[in-house]
C-alpha cells in the first residue's frame, strides 16, 4: 500500500440548500486497500462515494482520485478517472432489455476500439473470474436469481481492469450462504488483480472478514476512520449501537 493515495478527501463540507451533510471530511485511502462506510440512513454515505468517482463536487473542500484532483480536471482527464474505475449499484442495475453478455460489454464497445472477437473473450474472462458460465451470457437480466445479478453486476464492473472498485451495498438482498459466497469472491480477486475497494455496507460479517479500512459517519462528520477495532473503540452513540449490539457481538466475539 505505498505510493499517492488511491483517493484524498480534504476538509469536505457538503450542502444542499439548508440541509448540511458532510462537515469537514478529511481522510486518505491507499492503493490496495478495503474501506467499508458505515453510517445511520441518509448520513451521507452515497453522496461521499458519488464525490469520490465524480458524480458530483463537495460545497468545499477537495477530493482527489488516483492523483487527479477532481473539481480542476478537464472532461477528457476525468472520462480517463471512470475509465479506471469500476461500480457496482445497489442492486447491480443490470440494463434490463439487454442480455447478461451484452450490458458486461457495454463499456468496451462504447470505447470502439475493440474488434467483437477480442470483446467475446474478454466477456468471457469475466464470466469466469465471476464464477459464472457462458451460457449465463444469453440470459436476460429477469432470468437471473439475486446471487447471479450480483455476479454479472461484479463482471460488467470489472471488464475495463479497474484500479479501483466502489460498491454500493454489494450483499444486499442476498442470503446468509450466497453473502459469504459473495465475499469470498470480492476477496479472491482483490488478492489476485489488487485493485482498490470503497463500500458502502451495513453487513457485519462483510466489515469483519474483508476490509482492512471502516470510516464511520455521523452528525455530518467522519467520527472514525482507521482499523475495525478503531471503530469498535469509537465512542460515539451510533458507533456504540452499530458495533456493539447483540448481533455484533456474535459476530467479533471470536476475532476481537
Amino acid at each position: 500500500m505505498s505510493g499517492a493515495p488511491v483517493v484524498r478527501v480534504e476538509g469536505v463540507w457538503t450542502a444542499f440548500g439548508d440541509n448540511l451533510v458532510h462537515r469537514d471530511i478529511s481522510l486518505t485511502l491507499q492503493r490496495g486497500a478495503i474501506l467499508a462506510l458505515v453510517g445511520a440512513s441518509g448520513c451521507g454515505k452515497t453522496v461521499l462515494m458519488r464525490e469520490m468517482i465524480g458524480l458530483q463536487n463537495p460545497t468545499r473542500g477537495r477530493v482527489e482520485l488516483l492523483g487527479e484532483n477532481l473539481a480542476t480536471a478537464d472532461a477528457q482527464t476525468q472520462q480517463q478517472l471512470r475509465n479506471r474505475c469500476g461500480v457496482l449499484f445497489q442492486g447491480g442495475a443490470l440494463f434490463s432489455a439487454l442480455t447478461v453478455f451484452d450490458n458486461i460489454a457495454f463499456s468496451l464497445r462504447e470505447l470502439r476500439v475493440l474488434d467483437e472477437t477480442l470483446i467475446e473473450r474478454l466477456v468471457a474472462m469475466k464470466l469466469s473470474m465471476v464464477g459464472l458460465d457462458t451460457s449465463s451470457a444469453l440470459l436476460m437480466p429477469s432470468e437471473l436469481s439475486g446471487g447471479m445479478v450480483k455476479r454479472a453486476a461484479l463482471a460488467r464492473s470489472l471488464i475495463m481492469e479497474p484500479e479501483v472498485l466502489f460498491l454500493d451495498e454489494p450483499t444486499a438482498g442476498l442470503d446468509p450462504v450466497l453473502s459469504e459466497e459473495f465475499i469470498n469472491l470480492l476477496r479472491a480477486l482483490h488478492r489476485e488483480l489488487g485493485f482498490t475497494i470503497i463500500m458502502i455496507t451495513h453487513d457485519l460479517d462483510t466489515l469483519n472478514d474483508l476490509c482492512t479500512h471502516v470510516g464511520v459517519l455521523a452528525d455530518q462528520r467522519l467520527v472514525s476512520f482507521g482499523s475495525l477495532d478503531d471503530a469498535i473503540a469509537c465512542e460515539h452513540p451510533f458507533a456504540r449501537e452499530f458495533f456493539h449490539g447483540k448481533r455484533a457481538r456474535q459476530v467479533f466475539r471470536h476475532t476481537h
